[in-house]
């Protein structure tokens, strides 16, 4: 896949395959996706793979906010990534102290950063993603038990898709851009 088209033809499918999803290529794209750009090069992502039905009904169940949408989505998928985030180092200094005016905001841009290459990676691999952010932080890190010092940044559904959705349109270049000279 050349990288030009493989960002513009990636989808944020909602509808997976009933169809297990191996390990070995998920080894394979966060080996990818560890390649994305991390304050200070931190790499602070961490991707938790999960499989079993039964932690996977749970999120759904008691972890999404009752927001059908994603229930509906986590419900029928093979596999969900939680990806969560060292904190306190992203935006920080050794001291501890911050070298951005940003704050604590650096430690989500950088999950975002890790998060789109995790799914352009899964993307060149065959399979399908969305990134969802209706969750509540707090039962999901207990539902799968994080590491302490870990946070929740956001739930990758992964899987092979069940459709293929158009893309959705997309505002002009003169809309995003502004140059100044």
């Amino acid at each position: 896949m050349e990288l030009l088209n493989g960002i513009k033809e990636r989808r944020s499918v909602r509808k997976f395959q009933d169809e297990e999803i191996s390990v070995a290529d998920i080894e394979k794209i966060v080996d990818v996706a560890r390649f994305a750009p991390t304050w200070k090069n931190t790499q602070t992502a961490r991707y938790n793979l999960v499989l079993d039905k039964a932690v996977i009904a749970r999120i759904a169940d008691e972890a999404v906010l009752g927001n059908e949408w994603n229930q509906n989505i986590i419900k029928n998928l093979p596999a969900l990534v939680v990806q969560t985030t060292v904190d306190k180092r992203s935006g920080y200094e050794r001291d501890g102290s911050f070298t951005t005016s940003k704050g604590t905001h650096w430690q989500s841009y950088d999950a975002g950063l890790c998060g789109e290459a995790f799914c352009l990676a899964a993307h060149g691999f065959g399979y399908a993603t969305v990134i969802m952010g209706i969750f509540d932080e707090a039962k999901v890190a207990e539902i799968i038990s994080i590491p302490e010092g870990e946070s929740v940044s956001a739930l990758i559904a992964i899987g092979h898709a069940a459709e293929e959705p158009a893309a959705p349109k997309r505002k002009e270049v003169a809309d995003l851009l502004r140059v100044i000279k």
